[in-house]
């Protein structure tokens, strides 16, 4: 027995059949066939192989109501395609808001691969008409299909994620409440960030064009992440890679 877990089993039916969309299938699926299973009279024996051991199991997939309502449908984290996780494809990005003093905010947004950043004015409040705006906006800046999903966290500042897909043909994808690890990308990014807009800082007073400026500042800046190129010399590899390829 290879004693492989759902999550194993699901990427290696994707990586193995890659053409083949009938042999696939989420590692979610896995686990909600093996929970209703256990149910039954194979529960011991099923739940044996697990790697926690649990009789119940609360859905990760989709949801239909978090946070008192502020996330509708919205696909979980565990949903992304499994080129996602390897950083091997560019187009994956993370994203937040950084918060301000007088309840200002702009958002960040981080391309997994490359680490490569885009800020973006939000200015004061964060209702979700405005973010989601603002990102649709960043989005439409950027070259023609560089983004291809977006992680973020369960604030209601997305609860209008579906009008942003819809715009921009990007699939959103929450985070579980309270685990910024699981966008550990943005996290390390808004703490480099906070060398140019400290804690206590009114950010509703910046334009676009000084958040583009701080944007390719670290964007041009060595990272040892990436063997000390830079996060734009980084992307500029990959969009060839992907060209050369495609």
């Amino acid at each position: 027995m290879l004693e492989w877990s759902p999550a194993q089993i699901s990427a290696w039916l994707l990586m193995t059949f890659p053409e083949n969309p009938t042999q696939h299938i989420s590692a979610e699926t896995i686990y909600r066939t093996l929970y209703v299973q256990t149910r039954g009279v194979l529960k011991q024996e099923l739940t044996t192989y697990l790697r926690r051991g649990r009789s119940a199991r609360r859905s990760r997939g989709r949801t239909t109501q978090v946070h008192h309502g502020a996330i509708v449908d919205g696909l979980h984290i565990a949903e992304r395609p499994a080129e996602v996780a390897d950083r091997g494809v560019p187009g994956h990005w993370e994203g937040d808001l950084l918060a301000g003093d007088n309840n200002s905010y702009i958002a960040t947004l981080v391309e997994r691969a490359s680490r490569f950043a885009v800020l973006t004015r939000i200015g004061t409040g964060k209702t979700s008409t405005q973010v989601v705006d603002a990102l649709i906006a960043a989005v439409q800046r950027l070259p023609q299909n560089l983004m291809a999903s977006l992680t973020w966290d369960r604030g209601t500042e997305l609860a209008q994620h579906r009008r942003f897909t819809i715009a921009t043909n990007v699939q959103v994808y929450f985070c579980d409440p309270r685990s910024p690890w699981q966008r550990g990308t943005n996290e390390n990014t808004n703490g480099l960030l906070r060398q140019y807009f400290p804690k206590g800082m009114d950010l509703s007073g910046l334009t676009q064009l000084q958040l583009d400026a701080v944007a390719q500042r670290l964007n041009t800046r060595p990272r040892k992440t990436l063997n000390w190129a830079s996060p734009a010399t980084a992307l500029s590899r990959l969009m060839r890679g992907v060209a050369l390829t495609g």
